[in-house]
C-alpha cells in the first residue's frame, strides 16, 4: 500500500486488512487516493490486482468516507464493459452472495472479501461464456475436452494491435507439495500451471499448429523446485490438450518428487560441513539451501557462506567469504566474488565435498586476506 494507514478511514482499514490476510489467492492494493482532486482528504478508493488465469485483473473500489454504511462501488477494467456479474445466468448457488451489496454492513470486516470472492467467481463465469461463444472449432473441441477438470481458468484477449487469443490456466498435478516439505511455513497453497495459449481461428485445419505452452508456478516453490529446470514434452502434431496433460503431469510429478528428495541430500551436505567447519552460525533448516560457517587462517576470521542450489548435487554450491575484520567505505563488510572454481564431484560422498572444499579454502583464505588488506575487494 502506497499511503500511509493514517489517511485511511478505519472501517476502510479493516475491510482492507481482513481482504488482504484472508483472501486465498494473493491480492495486491496497487494506488489509493482521495476523492479530492488534491488528494489531500482520507484515502476511500483504491486498485485492486487480483490474481486472474495467472496474470492480474484491475478492480477500482470506490468507497464513501462520507456515506460508510453504503457499499463501495467496483469499477471493472474497460475490456470487460459487458461483465454484469448480479445479472449472470447461472447465479451464486449461495444466496448470501448475491446480497452481500444489497445488506451492506460497514462493520462487519469480512464484507469486502465476500463481495471480492462473488465478483471473481462470476468473472470466472463471465470469461468461460465468452470463450465458449468463439467462433473456433478448434477452441470448442479443446473445450469440450477438458471442461471437467477441476480449475481451469480461461480468458479471451483482444485488441486493435493483436490478434484474438484465448489464454488456458490448467492446474497440474493433484498433489499437496506443502505437506511434502516438512516445516515449510508457505502461506498458501503450492501449485504449478500449465499455460495455455490458443490463437483464435475460424477452421478447423486438420493439423493445427501446436499452441503457445509455458510452465508456471508459485514464486514460493522456487525454493525446492524451479520450473525453469523442467523441458516441456514435444507436441505432437494433430494432438489436443487432453492428449498431452497425462504425459505431462507423470513426467512433471516424478519431477518434483525428486526436487522434494533433494533436500534431505542438501541437510546431509550441511551436516557433512559441519565436521572440518564445525557447528554453522546460521543454516536454512526447512529447504537447505543457505548455510554460513565461521572460520579462521591464524588470527584472520571471516565467514563462509554457501548457497546451494535446487540442483545439488549435480550443480555445485556457491562459495562467499566475509571478513569480520575489514570493511569497506561504506562500513559494510568485505566479501569476496562468488566462488564456484573448486574441486568438485557430484559422485563423491557429503564427507568428501566438504573436505575437498575445506583444503581449497586454506589457499583461499590467504588470497582474501591479502586483498582485503590491500583494500581490493570491493
Amino acid at each position: 500500500m502506497a499511503a500511509g494507514p493514517e489517511n485511511v478511514p478505519p472501517f476502510i482499514a479493516a475491510q482492507l486488512s481482513h481482504l488482504l490476510s484472508h483472501f486465498r489467492l494473493t491480492v495486491k492494493v496497487e494506488q489509493m487516493w482521495s476523492s479530492d482532486k488534491y488528494n489531500s482528504g482520507p484515502l476511500d478508493r483504491f486498485t485492486l490486482l487480483i490474481p486472474y488465469c495467472l496474470d492480474f485483473i484491475k478492480w477500482d473500489i470506490i468507497f464513501d468516507v462520507e456515506s460508510p454504511y453504503a457499499a463501495p462501488d467496483v469499477i471493472f477494467g474497460p475490456e470487460d464493459e459487458h461483465f454484469h456479474p448480479f445479472h449472470m445466468h447461472p447465479a451464486s448457488p449461495d444466496p448470501s452472495f448475491s446480497n452481500c451489496l444489497s445488506d451492506w454492513n460497514y462493520k462487519d470486516p469480512s464484507r469486502l472479501l465476500t463481495l471480492i470472492q462473488f465478483l471473481r467467481d462470476q468473472y470466472v463465469l463471465y470469461q468461460r461464456k465468452r470463450v465458449g461463444e468463439v467462433d473456433d472449432d478448434r477452441l470448442k473441441f479443446e473445450i469440450s475436452t477438458i471442461l471437467s477438470r477441476e480449475g481451469i481458468e480461461m480468458h479471451m484477449s483482444s485488441g486493435a494491435e493483436k490478434s484474438e487469443e484465448v489464454k488456458f490456466a490448467v492446474p497440474l498435478l493433484d498433489m499437496n507439495i506443502n505437506k511434502m516439505v516438512s516445516c515449510c511455513s508457505w502461506r498458501y497453497s503450492q501449485k504449478i500451471y500449465l499455460q495455455v495459449v490458443y490463437p483464435v481461428g475460424r477452421k478447423y485445419m486438420t493439423a493445427p499448429s501446436a499452441p503457445r505452452l509455458k510452465l508456471v508456478s508459485s514464486p514460493e516453490l522456487k525454493a525446492v523446485f524451479s520450473i525453469d529446470d523442467v523441458k516441456l514434452p514435444s507436441w505432437v502434431d494433430g494432438m489436443c490438450l487432453a492428449e498431452y496433460l497425462p504425459n505431462l503431469e507423470e513426467y512433471l510429478g516424478k519431477q518434483v518428487l525428486e526436487a522434494v528428495s533433494l533436500i534431505e541430500v542438501r541437510r546431509h551436505f550441511i551436516e557433512a560441513l559441519a565436521n572440518p567447519f564445525g557447528r554453522p552460525v546460521e543454516a536454512d533448516p526447512v529447504f537447505c539451501r543457505k548455510a554460513t560457517f565461521l572460520a579462521a587462517s591464524g588470527v584472520f576470521t571471516f565467514l563462509v557462506h554457501f548457497l546451494i542450489p535446487t540442483q545439488f548435487p549435480k550443480q555445485q554450491p556457491t562459495i562467499m567469504l566475509q571478513s569480520s575484520q575489514h570493511f569497506n567505505s561504506q562500513m559494510a563488510p568485505i566479501k569476496s566474488r562468488p566462488i564456484s572454481d573448486y574441486p568438485w564431484s557430484p559422485r563423491w560422498e557429503p564427507l568428501q565435498m566438504a573436505e575437498r572444499i575445506c583444503e581449497f579454502l586454506a589457499d583461499e583464505a590467504l588470497n582474501f586476506k591479502r586483498q582485503c588488506s590491500e583494500g581490493q575487494v570491493q
